[in-house]
């Protein structure tokens, strides 16, 4: 069965993680290109104040407060939007729980949350999504995940094994799905680092504050590229060139990259003169303030990806193939070997 999917502005979509970062940022944008949009988290508080200003810029929306950690929440989600809008076209599962620390440092406890959230939210998110859409002929689900999901960071253990774990859950769910010919697109979008409160949101075990690596992407960027797997079937999209490179090196060359993590890693992924705003630390099993796209700490940050374009035009992609093939290229013959035939 060919995958239709309606134009944005004829869609109904359901955004988890709504009221930060990349997911009120794609809430937002979606209202603007006349998408009518169900806002899913915690924060009842803030799902209020996002509505209201969506419809007070001519939007429509509704809202669900909802922990994705919980399995009844994704039908309550299903049930919101049946009776807000008579049901939705997209889903895209967001929100994440995070930790900063070593795998020792880290409490067991806090591991299995980042998993609840991360990895069986977005489960639950995807069978209560796709038993709505089979239902209504097809549609799409759009999977967040990370850079991470390719080649994991010291410091981020629980996380990245989520991004991972969403990864082979996406391409499993893709997969089923064309088999039944359900006419339900399945996309996994894969940001590098994007200026969010991440990482003032998520638990620091080290003892320094937390902040995300440069190259730096606004999170307007995955906005784009989340709308645009609504609408426009794929199977994955990366966000910033500098992800995408530090998958490649990662693949071509995995004990160079694990020695370069090992060295710098930990201290790039700290800021000491610069912890961020108080009032948004550690959210991890309970709300804290909510309603900005960006972090609140002093860094610069990218408003392009002509990666994430050059995926958007199909005969670009071909030549982005190219460049990644001669990068891989390059980087084995650095090596002083190649890869034999056999």
């Amino acid at each position: 069965m060919t995958v239709k999917l309606k134009p944005l502005a004829r869609q109904a979509i359901v955004v988890t993680g709504a009221t930060s970062g990349n997911g009120l940022a794609t809430a937002r944008e979606a209202a603007r290109r006349g998408a009518a949009v169900v806002l899913v988290a915690r924060n009842a508080d803030e799902l209020d104040r996002v509505r209201a200003r969506i419809e007070v810029e001519g939007g429509r929306a509704a809202t669900c407060a909802a922990d994705m950690g919980d399995e009844a929440s994704a039908e309550r989600i299903v049930r919101v939007a049946v009776k807000a809008f008579g049901g939705f076209d997209s889903w895209i599962n967001n929100a994440v729980a995070a930790t900063y620390g070593t795998l020792e440092q880290v409490p067991v406890a806090d591991h299995r949350r980042v998993f609840d959230v991360g990895y069986f939210g977005f489960l639950y998110g995807s069978l209560a999504a796709a038993r709505h859409l089979r239902a209504r002929g097809g549609g799409a689900i759009v999977n967040v995940g990370s850079i991470l999901g390719d080649r994991a960071v010291v410091q981020q253990g629980p996380y990245c094994a989520t991004k991972h774990a969403v990864q082979a859950l996406t391409d499993v769910l893709r997969m089923e799905l064309e088999r039944d010919g359900a006419g339900i697109s399945v996309t996994l979008v894969k940001p590098g680092a994007i200026d969010t409160p991440f990482p003032e949101h998520a638990r620091n075990y080290m003892d320094q504050p937390a902040r995300l690596p440069q190259p730096l992407y606004r999170p307007e960027l995955v906005a784009d590229a989340v709308l645009f797997a609504c609408a426009h079937p794929r199977r994955q999209l990366y966000v910033g060139g500098g992800g995408l490179l530090s998958s490649i090196v990662g693949q071509v060359a995995p004990r160079l990259t694990d020695k370069v993590m090992e060295a710098f890693a930990r201290r790039a992924q700290q800021s000491p003169s610069d912890p961020g705003d108080p009032a948004r630390l550690d959210n991890l099993y309970k709300a804290r303030a909510d309603g900005t796209e960006r972090g609140s700490q002093d860094v610069r940050a990218r408003r392009t990806s002509l990666t994430l374009e050059a995926q958007k035009r199909p005969g670009a992609t071909a030549a982005l193939a190219l460049v990644g093939g001669l990068l891989v290229a390059a980087a084995f013959r650095s090596r002083g070997r190649w890869p034999q035939a056999s």
